[in-house]
């Protein structure tokens, strides 16, 4: 006779970046074998995580929120002869973990984000103890190591953590404190869990690191491998159609990444490397280590390898200490560049970090007059690069149904949605269209080849600049 566990209700919120939604599914996956099953709403939900983000402005006022919310779920389970056991993971979490038991009493769990392989146990543990579980250390075995092989499809496209943590130490970031320090997985171990992704449906693959490009693995050469050498073995999985990674640092693109994106069709011509600064004295105030002549100088070594790579970058208005003409270099800089689109940020302090207490701290008024102009130059950028893909045919990534009946919805290569009417069978294949039309973000188009499909005006989405 056999017994199954009894099926249980899990609902994961999600903030930040993508590696935060890659640690979720990881935590769904760690839970399945306990009977945890994904629910779409808290309500009624058996276990609720909130995985959070550091990065995020006003990250730890939106945890709260949320947090006084689902206390009065918590309670109305309870009245009702169940529990909720209610989770805190992430940035947040490791950042202010006593913290938030002190604030949120009713919290069960805190866990930081390189302890998610231990939730059964975290788990067991709530349900015996009298207070809040916290694991917010920085465990001396590898997670990966305690993972499930057996993970639930993200579908064509899927998200694949390649390295952790960061050794860079930028003023104004607190990743290094909430992350550890920079780790990488394993060649094998990288190339076994990208194999089930793509015997699981996924046909694009986005490699993921808080420095993926400082990226250096364990080859089975017993030699360390570059992220160059892993696109390079990566490329050879069959059925793989695209690869990307994010996100990158200047100060590790190197010979053999710039060689990858020569000779790998499978590498899409679209890289997100952030900058910060266009000014060098603000860029040594951050600590990034490189100057914007060295920024611009890879690009120009970008572009030659890939003449139709884009370009997205990261930016930050009003650092402490940034004057007018330092502000005035990073919009040379942009119009210099031309990005196809890119995240813009007023400086905002993270405590603990060096430049929350730097001298010089610019009020609110101006840090805000700067990120309106920044990202004016940013969007008019975009703009007019979704403009230039009209006209042009190229191939496109279908990854599931459109917004309106008949639609299917896709990827180019620039990383940019697109919206036409066609077949739902045309979902995880690549098939050549025509643009005929650009959107604030996103395209519209024709299918090639023949193809009877007209364009459908695409869902509008929040501008990324």
């Amino acid at each position: 006779m056999t017994t199954t566990t009894p099926r249980k209700r899990l609902f994961i919120r999600t903030w930040g970046c993508q590696m935060n939604v890659y640690d979720s599914a990881r935590m769904a996956d760690v839970l399945a074998p306990l009977g945890y099953a994904p629910t779409e709403v808290p309500e009624g939900a058996d276990m609720v995580i909130l995985n959070t983000c550091h990065i995020r402005e006003k990250a730890t006022e939106k945890l709260f929120s949320e947090l006084g919310r689902l206390r009065e779920a918590k309670q109305a389970r309870r009245a009702g002869g169940a529990d909720m056991v209610l989770a805190v993971a992430g940035c947040v979490a490791q950042a202010e973990g006593a913290e938030i038991t002190a604030r949120a009493p009713w919290v069960d769990i805190v866990l930081g984000p390189q302890t998610y392989h231990r939730l059964p146990e975290m788990v067991a543990r709530a349900s015996r103890a009298a207070g809040a579980v916290i694991e917010t250390d920085f465990p001396a075995e590898d997670k990966f190591d305690h993972l499930p092989d057996a993970a639930a499809p993200q579908g064509v496209t899927a998200f694949l953590t390649v390295q952790e943590g960061c050794d860079k130490f930028c003023a104004f970031c607190v990743v290094p404190y909430t992350r550890g320090a920079e780790f990488s997985r394993p060649v094998a171990q990288v190339l076994a869990e990208a194999r089930r992704l793509v015997a699981a449906g996924a046909r694009e693959v986005t490699l993921l690191g808080q420095n993926v490009n400082a990226y250096h693995g364990e080859g089975p050469d017993g030699r360390d491998w570059g992220l160059g050498r892993l696109l390079r073995a990566l490329a050879e999985i069959p059925g793989l159609l695209r690869l990307r990674y994010t996100t990158s640092h200047p100060r590790d693109m190197d010979d053999a990444l710039i060689e990858a994106h020569r000779d790998l069709p499978q590498l899409m011509p679209f890289l997100h490397l952030p900058v910060q600064s266009g000014s060098d004295r603000v860029l040594a105030a951050m600590n990034r280590g490189h100057t914007a002549a060295d920024f611009l100088r890879i690009v120009d070594r970008l572009r030659a390898a890939r003449p139709d790579l884009a370009l997205s970058s990261d930016f930050i208005a009003g650092h402490p200490g940034e004057t007018p003409a330092d502000f005035e270099r990073t919009l040379d800089l942009v119009r210099r560049v031309g990005f196809a689109q890119a995240f813009s940020f007023k400086y905002s302090a993270r405590p603990g970090t060096p430049a929350a207490g730097a001298p010089s701290q610019l009020a609110e008024p101006e840090k805000d007059a700067r990120l309106q102009a920044l990202q004016a130059l940013l969007r008019d950028q975009q703009d007019a690069f979704n403009r230039s893909r009209v006209g042009l045919t190229f191939p496109v990534l279908f990854t599931g149904p459109g917004r309106h009946p008949g639609q299917v919805a896709g990827r180019t290569p620039w990383l940019q949605p697109l919206h036409l009417t066609g077949p739902l069978a045309l979902i995880g294949r690549e098939a050549p269209v025509t643009v005929l039309a650009a959107h604030p973000n996103s395209l519209s188009g024709l299918l090639a080849a023949g193809a009877a499909s007209s364009p459908v005006q695409p869902e509008e989405e929040p501008a990324p600049a």
